[in-house]
């Protein structure tokens, strides 16, 4: 994965946090149609951590992890990057089809590093070489609509890790997916964080998928639960 958009900054030790959320807040909307997706939340993540982040449909996990990823700016509170360069160093795995039609699969995959200004000598075998991580390679000339489910998942996966982020963001990426099929998922997501020492949190619903990470955490009416909380 040398040659990437980050490869310049420097590497945060294990420990060193990487992204630090204080009191931070969203709401949409203003007045009486207000929705708060997200509480005061106060959490960080630091190299190296697996993280699952668990509640249901609605309790803004969605709006947490963009927060994170510095989509989305808090209406209160602070969100910083103590150990990045920014959120560029993050790569998000969106929920839903993320891959543009017009385009092949090693072109999807590209599209970041041409968008950074990778050298054009580098994209695309940068970009084979991220296929290759989740075991997509063969897929590389294929259009999105030749794909499985699966597949584009694995592809969307591979798009991140050209980046080589240092944290890895994925936002129920099996949920739209058979059991079978979001167990291989995360298998690739897990190895990708592993090759690339990404520190990763996945948002879901699913038991099974949050007892594949080393920490779980829950979300609940958009208020992100702390342990003693969890355990009452």
């Amino acid at each position: 994965m040398n040659g990437s958009p980050v490869d310049d900054f420097p590497h945060p030790g294990v420990g060193d946090v990487l992204v630090q959320c204080r009191d931070a807040a969203r709401t949409f909307g203003r007045g009486e149609t207000a929705v708060v997706a997200v509480h005061g939340t106060t959490f960080h993540v630091k190299a190296g951590d697996r993280i699952a982040i668990t509640g249901p449909s609605g309790s803004g996990k969605s709006t947490l992890l963009h927060l994170l990823a510095g989509l989305e700016r808090p209406t209160s509170g602070e969100v910083s990057w103590p150990a990045l360069a920014g959120p560029r160093e993050i790569g998000l795995v969106f929920q839903g089809p993320s891959l543009i039609p017009a385009l092949n699969v090693v072109e999807n995959t590209a599209l970041p590093l041409v968008l950074a200004g990778v050298p054009e000598e580098r994209v695309r075998l940068t970009a084979l070489a991220a296929l290759a991580t989740v075991g997509a390679a063969d897929l590389a000339e294929r259009l999105p609509e030749e794909l499985s489910g699966g597949q584009s998942q694995r592809v969307a996966v591979a798009r991140v890790v050209a980046r080589a982020p240092r944290l890895i963001l994925a936002d129920e990426p099996t949920g739209q997916l058979d059991r079978a099929t979001g167990q291989r998922v995360l298998d690739v997501l897990m190895t990708a964080a592993d090759e690339t020492g990404a520190a990763l949190v996945i948002t879901t619903h699913d038991p099974a998928v949050a007892e594949r990470l080393s920490v779980h955490r829950d979300m609940h009416e958009g208020r992100l639960l702390d342990p003693a909380e969890e355990r009452s």
